[in-house]
């Protein structure tokens, strides 16, 4: 799983480009490195203090690769945890490999994917949450996603875990330590204090695991499903939020048959949008089933916009307060945005609220209220995305969460039945497994080698 020497790998995208940096950790990294570099100072590597920058030409029987520039890491003040060496050359495909076959021709051996930060996680530089947290930092593709990342990489669930397991363990020890006593009948443990002690990490873990699909939707992108009657402009909003000719526009009801979707990215949230078939009752065959994957859509989406034209909504009231209904009574917890289009074609004055929900009035062929609509959109979102500094975005976790939950409440349930200590503490330290396999304090190398194989190499 992890080799003991020293590794090599190029930690920059792979490519020409202007420089690339060529990373190497582990007990010899300094000492093979002063073999190939000469100093311009004259002085060794090994002879450097840590956290220091030399510029020097890497060399291989007399001739210069390159003029590059080393930095020196020692152990154990470095991202590994070991002594770690970073060389700055020319982006050259061939001086890369270049200097890497010349390290590996002295015995440095090839990082694996993911060896750096594993060994960064075996060396106690960061828990196993902050480890797959920077998988996740170098994935994030949006200022949403990257500010997620970032707080796990911190530690911001990891404390919370952390904390929480131990105070459980205080009281699992007493627990244990009652088992010692059992012919004595002595209670160790004080049953008072520890059902408020169960309550309060019950409530704990579901907080995070229903942070978990909201923190998911923003790590890959958050759906939108855009839906309503034939021909209320829902392909037109699509195009417009799109800035692109996405979805086919026509008069005729009936157009769009299946889902049409895109992503763009809102003052730093990537939001998928969604066009789907108008719900409508229809004999056509293919219809129905593009109206059916409209409700399944809907269903799976973050935020549905019910778009109403507001050209024909006094004559349409009754059809929508019928989908409105059937789309509430489906998915209680989706919050649903009541939207009128096309407000350009009317004079009256439109309801504020409509079965029993605020509205916005846009027209998507105008573009008149997208503003409003976009910023309505991702001012929701980052109301409820940073609120917590603790959110559930990877789906181990999510699920060791629940394992745990499951555990927690068995615990309570004997507690409340009056179950001897043998029994408390048998699902007691399943919990305790289960809470240890989010930070890495419970691991098995199956588990390090599936998490550590998604990482890039030269991280």
């Amino acid at each position: 799983m992890i080799s003991e020497g020293t590794i090599i790998a190029l930690s920059t995208a792979s490519g020409a480009g202007a420089i690339a940096v060529i990373r190497l950790s582990g007990p010899d990294a300094i000492q093979t490195t002063d073999f190939f570099f000469r100093a311009k100072s004259k002085q060794e590597l090994q002879r450097q203090k840590s956290h220091t920058i030399h510029l020097g030409d890497f060399m291989w029987n007399e001739q210069v690769i390159d003029e590059v520039l080393v930095s020196v890491f020692r152990n154990p003040y470095s991202y590994t945890g070991e002594d770690v060496i970073e060389i700055s050359c020319h982006g050259s495909r061939y001086i890369q490999e270049k200097i890497i076959q010349l390290f590996i021709d002295k015995g440095v051996q090839p990082a694996k994917a993911g060896e750096f930060t594993l060994r960064a996680f075996m060396n106690g530089k960061m828990d196993l949450a902050q480890a797959e947290a920077v998988a996740d930092v170098i994935a994030s593709e949006n200022a949403a996603s990257h500010e997620v990342a970032m707080r796990q990489m911190r530690g911001g669930i990891s404390e919370e875990i952390k904390i929480l397991r131990q105070e459980l363990l205080d009281f699992a020890s007493l627990i244990e330590l009652e088992l010692d006593f059992s012919e004595e009948d002595v209670a160790f443990a004080d049953r008072a204090a520890f059902e408020a002690l169960l309550i309060k990490i019950q409530n704990l873990l579901k907080r995070l695991i229903d942070s978990f699909a909201l923190g998911n939707v923003i790590k890959k992108g958050v759906p939108v499903a855009i839906i309503g009657a034939p021909n209320a402009g829902k392909s037109t909003l699509l195009n417009t939020l799109l800035q692109e000719d996405k979805a086919i526009i026509s008069d005729i009801a009936g157009t769009t048959r299946d889902a049409i979707e895109d992503e763009i990215t809102l003052d730093g949230i990537a939001f998928r949008f969604i066009d789907t078939a108008g719900i409508r009752d229809t004999e056509d065959q293919i219809e129905k089933i593009g109206i059916q994957r409209t409700l399944q859509k809907s269903k799976g989406a973050a935020v549905v916009f019910y778009l109403i034209d507001a050209s024909t909504f006094k004559k349409e009231e009754k059809n929508h307060l019928k989908n409105l209904s059937e789309i509430q009574k489906n998915q209680l917890e989706t919050p649903l945005w009541v939207i009128f289009n096309k407000v350009d074609l009317i004079a009256h004055k439109l309801p504020e609220r409509f079965n029993d929900r605020i509205t916005l009035q846009i027209s998507a062929k105008n573009e008149s209220g997208i503003d409003l609509l976009k910023s309505s959109l991702t001012n929701y979102f980052k109301s409820i995305a940073y609120k917590d500094e603790s959110m559930i975005t990877n789906s181990r976790h999510y699920a060791a969460l629940v394992l745990a939950l499951q555990e927690i409440s068995k615990v309570q349930a004997g507690l409340e039945n009056n179950l001897s200590s043998d029994l408390l503490a048998i699902d007691l330290r399943q919990s305790l497994y289960h809470l240890g396999e989010i930070t890495g304090q419970v691991t098995n190398d199956e588990l390090l080698g599936n998490i550590f194989s998604n990482f890039c190499i030269g991280k």
